[in-house]
């Protein structure tokens, strides 16, 4: 909302501040200035001049030889404007005249004739182009009505006004109009104002006798006012209106137009004036639009309507997009002298929605859209009947033909001055109360410590006691409250242990040479069930379907990471990045439902993918691909950091290449997979070979119970012992490795398997599997007997168990 400080001060006295102060003072109230701005940059030396003769100028076919009266005295001036005549007031810049961009007018001759000064545009002015009166968008501006000759041309414009720009919340729609600043200013300096009443003057005819009026939706359209106003002349507004608009950027028209705009901008109701003798007929109705339904708007779109949109019709074809914009068909021009003028209030959500609809957003449906004063609305239609008869030499008929089913009532609430202390802190006294609620000009009663206040209906914001709390807040200072600190016990600040382990898996993550990624929770239906987690399969019915997406490739919630942390490594090789390495811990949504009735289950998953070069050492001559084994070690290393064992089972997945793909598993339970992606998927993504991992977070966290703790480093050697085991081919060695762990328990503390070997000297069918062990007791050295019977222990416990024998 832009607010100029000439028109403000119309109603309140603000003079005795300056406008950073006044912004100050306003923002301290709850709402904030984003600027104050000049209308334009200084300008000096520029009057009023009268245009005593207009010639041809004798050397020059485009320009005129013009005698100008300054008041002071008369001065030729050479003018290129192909709308100077004579008679005219012109704005002068005068010798020593400084123009915007400190453009210093002097003395000069122009094709051999002397030229004392300029006759100015309103853009040489430094008014915006925009807002220029489309009359006087290609020559100089010419004062609309009689001026007095050598006057200040800069004051009669208004270009030394000062704009204040309100940054608006969406509740604070009362002051989208000057009369709600007004009243907010007011409260805010504890100084006086009331929107005054309109002075119509009637005629004896009856606006009944030229229209009627029907709604046939009253929940969206519970008020509909129509005026009737003949013998209006079209023509220019008076200047202190154009200026007023131009000040709000609103480029004037005429004066039909810029009254209606000027009394949107003044009382914050959008008012539409019809060409009475075009509308069609004397009955106005109001209905939904029928589907496929057509109207031509004002600026001579033809726009296509639906059953959820609001019109005003003749009876049988739409005039206007109620709220939003008026028809062509009807529109006022130079030659109209009956107006039918429209005061309504429609339902918000109606005006948002045909707004939307068409991707029309203006003055008039930003105000319906936020609610406007339903007190106000056909006292807007009077304030307007009263300018037409000013200004457009209009008589107004009696009455206004109406449907009224609008609720005007005022919201009662009740405050209580010990509630609002304890809320803020505060010892606000009652009658400290009582004079901020008369700033505010809300009416109230008092019962002890009780406020019963009644909320006019131009604060449509303040219906509960914590509406009446923020008021009373922000006129009482929120300077003024007092600062405390917490009083009682209180408990430091930390991190749940979800969020301790989070952080512990990031940094082993990008420890080890990943990069963390976060991708988009909406994918494709197609890439939703890509790469799933067989656990999630087993749970989800399907992808969670949002109910409006904004397009097919979001349109689904994920079930896993990947598929999108997959799109993103093939935008990036498709730009010349081949080693690509990423990681993301993020949640995937189930539902059990076929039908989503609920939110669903959101679980938090570990993935990563990674393509190109792991280990790249140039100058050694060194390089190592990603493969299944890197990301192997990606995931054990992690295991390790949490000090929880995984085993690693051969399996295929859907989309997943069926000899490199392997399940997570701890104590029988799946944790997830990894492996390289199926060579078919890789083709379609322009990706060389890449592994992928997914793992179940949850199930993770609740497998870890080692509590962080220093371990002192053992006084006593250690004994290490290799065996190798041949066993079938599809026994995996991470079991072995448990059945090792088990056995050896308590003295084995470290196993691993350095060596596997298939080919001669084996059977078929057969693999050695080399393990490295390692014996220690912390408390004593061991002895060799102790040390052969954990030996012994093992070999007869994989033998059992697995079938292997020790390998000769």
């Amino acid at each position: 909302m832009l607010v100029s400080l000439n028109w403000l001060n119309q109603y309140i006295n603000i003079r005795d501040y300056q406008p950073e102060d006044l912004a100050e003072i306003i923002t301290k109230t709850g709402i904030e200035v984003e600027s104050v701005e000049p209308v334009a940059e200084k300008v000096t030396g520029v009057v009023v001049g009268h245009v005593v003769s207009c010639e041809q100028h004798p050397n020059a076919d485009k320009l005129s030889l013009c005698q100008i009266d300054v008041g002071t005295e008369t001065l030729q001036i050479v003018c290129g404007a192909p709308n100077i005549a004579e008679g005219q007031y012109v704005a002068v810049a005068v010798p020593g005249a400084v123009l915007p961009g400190n453009f210093k007018i002097k003395k000069t001759k122009l094709r051999g004739e002397e030229s004392n000064g300029m006759i100015c545009s309103m853009q040489e002015l430094g008014v915006d182009e925009k807002e220029v009166p489309k009359e006087y968008q290609d020559g100089i501006y010419v004062f609309p009505e009689n001026v007095t000759v050598g006057d200040d041309a800069i004051s009669l414009l208004n270009l030394d006004d000062i704009i204040i720009e309100l940054g608006l919340t969406p509740n604070r729609a009362d002051c989208l109009s000057m009369a709600g600043v007004a009243y907010e200013v007011a409260a805010a300096l504890d100084r006086e104002y009331e929107l005054a009443e309109e002075d119509v003057h009637p005629i004896a005819e009856q606006a009944s006798d030229y229209v009627t009026v029907h709604v046939e939706d009253g929940k969206a359209n519970p008020y509909y006012g129509a005026f009737i106003i003949k013998d209006v002349t079209v023509g220019s507004a008076p200047l202190w209106m154009q200026n007023r608009l131009t000040a709000a950027g609103i480029r004037p028209i005429n004066n039909v137009v810029d009254i209606t705009n000027y009394v949107l901008l003044e009382y914050g109701q959008p008012l539409h004036a019809f060409d009475y003798d075009r509308f069609g007929s004397k009955e106005i109705v109001t209905r939904r639009a029928k589907d496929g339904e057509t109207i031509v708007t004002l600026d001579e779109q033809e726009r296509t309507l639906t059953s959820d949109q609001l019109v005003i019709t003749n009876g049988t074809k739409p005039q206007a997009i109620a709220g939003v914009m008026g028809g062509g068909e009807s529109e006022v021009n130079k030659d109209t002298s009956t107006i039918l003028l429209e005061a309504a209030y429609f339902d918000p959500a109606i005006v948002r929605k045909s707004s939307k609809d068409h991707g029309l957003r203006s003055e008039s449906s930003t105000r319906f859209e936020k609610g406007v004063d339903p007190n106000r609305v056909e006292r807007a239609g009077r304030k307007a009947c009263e300018l037409f008869e000013k200004y457009a030499g209009a008589s107004v008929l009696s009455g206004v033909v109406s449907y009224d089913e609008l609720d005007r009532s005022e919201k009662k609430v009740t405050i209580q001055t010990g509630h609002i202390n304890d809320r803020l802190g505060t010892e606000i006294t009652n009658k400290e109360i009582a004079t901020i609620l008369k700033r505010l000009q809300f009416n109230f009663s008092e019962s002890g410590d009780n406020f019963h206040v009644s909320v006019p209906t131009r604060r449509g914001d303040v219906v509960l006691f914590e509406d009446m709390l923020e008021e009373v807040a922000r006129i009482y200072g929120y300077d003024n409250l007092p600062y405390t600190f917490p009083y009682g016990s209180s408990q430091a600040g930390g991190l749940s242990q979800t969020q301790q382990l989070k952080r512990k898996m990031k940094a082993y993550f990008e420890g080890a040479g990943l990069d963390e990624a976060i991708t988009y929770s909406l994918t494709s239906e197609q890439r939703a069930s890509m790469l799933v987690s067989g656990e999630i399969a087993a749970q989800a019915k399907k992808p969670v379907k949002l109910s409006m997406p904004m397009s097919e490739d979001h349109s689904h919630l994920r079930l896993s990471i990947l598929p999108e942390m997959l799109q993103s490594l093939a935008y990036n090789v498709a730009r010349k990045q081949s080693d690509l390495a990423y990681y993301e811990i993020g949640t995937v949504f189930i539902s059990e439902e076929e039908q989503v009735t609920k939110q669903p289950n959101e679980l938090l998953r570990a993935s990563g993918a990674l393509t190109g070069e792991w280990v790249a050492h140039p100058w050694q001559q060194e390089k190592k691909p990603v493969d299944f084994f890197v990301v192997k070690g990606i995931v054990e290393g992690l295991a390790a950091q949490l000090d929880i064992p995984l085993t690693f089972e051969k399996n295929k997945l859907d989309r997943m290449h069926p000899g490199r793909t392997a399940l997570i598993k701890t104590n029988g339970t799946v944790l997830g997979f990894l492996g390289q992606i199926h060579p078919k998927l890789q083709k379609e993504l322009g990706l060389k070979d890449t592994y992928v991992f997914d793992i179940n977070v949850n199930e993770l966290f609740k497998l870890y119970t080692k509590e962080e703790a220093f371990q002192v480093i053992p006084k006593y050697p250690a004994v290490s012992r290799d065996i190798a085991l041949v066993v079938d081919e599809a026994v995996p060695a991470g079991e072995i490795e448990e059945t090792i762990q088990s056995a050896g328990s308590p003295l084995i503390k470290a196993v691993q398997v350095f060596d596997v070997y298939q080919g001669e000297h084996l059977e078929p069918g057969k693999k050695s599997l080399a393990y490295n062990l390692v014996y220690l007791n912390p408390e004593r050295t061991l002895k060799d007997k102790e040390v052969e019977e954990a030996h012994n222990n093992i070999l007869d416990a994989v033998k059992q168990t697995h079938r292997a024998e020790l390998r000769g």
